[in-house]
């Protein structure tokens, strides 16, 4: 199956790229604005093709006639929404809808995932939450995501592509440089640590709770999208709440020290950021995942699985670049 992959430059784009290229049957187009490597490690590197630019100056170059799926990764993060509303607006949503668009068009029996966020929801919270929850955004990010997946409802119901979108949890433990997200202290109060540097957390509250899932649990579920046959879900309600777990920041204080030690807390800085506390308290943090179980996905066992993944990955990418 050819893919294509816009935001393949983000660290999930290069994990599920490398997933997706262990299958020899499969050939990849990678795009994003940066510099976009074909993953280390990565079998079949032959097959995949990188495309740097604007996703939309080039759309003639990756939507074509013969592809099967594409996953829908670009955006800008919730801080960065937040920040300044007419780049989240366009990259978010009218890039999103164009790129649809061209999609409806050139290959409308192509399988579109579309990476959603629970940022879609906005208190007050029900104890629970479901799919059946109604969807009120605080925030810019969550808005945005909200009406991309309306379009993937109605594009999909009209039969213009078969559309599915995953609202993530919040992926931890994330590689790489802190990202604009309100959540990047998530895989930073890890990360950061076992770098022996120090991460900044913006709540002094150890109880606050995230719902959480692992990088290797999220791309196992992407994968997994792939599969999942288009009449499991009406043709118009094309969205599901990917598994996760709720971990509170102390929690994830104990994994840390569990698995690196207790020394590694010393890097941990608690503050009172009230502009990012405000856009991570309008996250819900627990959720039923009864709809995505019934259709095969997964979720990790806990916390500090996530962590011991983390350090794997670490220690596999010190191997590939010693090579």
């Amino acid at each position: 199956m050819k893919i294509l992959v816009t935001g393949a430059g983000g660290f999930l784009g290069q994990f599920l790229a490398r997933a997706l290229l262990a299958d020899p049957s499969h050939t990849l187009v990678l795009t994003d604005l940066i510099d976009t490597p074909i993953p280390k490690g990565s079998q079949n590197a032959q097959n995949a093709t990188v495309v740097k630019g604007d996703l939309i100056e080039n759309l003639d170059k990756v939507v074509t006639p013969d592809l099967g799926a594409v996953y829908i990764f670009h955006g800008i993060m919730s801080s960065g929404s937040e920040t300044n509303f007419d780049l989240g607006m366009k990259i978010n949503l009218e890039y999103t809808r164009t790129l649809l668009e061209k999609i409806r068009h050139t290959c409308p029996k192509a399988r579109v995932i579309y990476a959603s966020s629970q940022a879609v929801y906005g208190r007050p919270f029900p104890e629970v939450i479901t799919e059946d929850v109604f969807p009120s955004p605080e925030g810019s990010y969550g808005t945005e995501k909200l009406m991309c997946e309306c379009l993937i409802n109605d594009y999909t119901r009209r039969g213009f592509l078969d559309g599915m979108s995953l609202r993530f949890p919040t992926v931890s433990v994330r590689p790489g440089a802190p990202s604009q997200a309100a959540s990047s202290f998530i895989s930073g109060i890890i990360r950061e640590p076992l770098a022996d540097q120090e991460c900044v957390v913006p709540l002094t509250d150890r109880s606050f709770p995230s719902w959480v899932c692992s990088p290797r649990t999220l791309i196992n579920n992407l994968l997994h999208a792939l599969k999942v046959p288009s009449d499991a879900l009406p043709s118009h309600k094309r969205t599901i709440n990917a598994p996760g777990l709720m971990a509170t920041v102390q929690d994830m204080r104990d994994a840390l020290a569990k698995v690196a030690g207790e020394d590694k807390l010393k890097y941990i800085k608690e503050v009172d950021d009230e502009d990012t506390g405000r856009i991570l308290r309008s996250w819900a943090y627990n959720f039923d995942n009864s709809l995505a179980y019934k259709l095969g996905y997964k979720a990790d066992t806990s916390f500090e699985q996530a962590v011991r993944e983390y350090i794997e990955w670490t220690d596999e990418q010190k191997k590939l670049d010693s090579q």
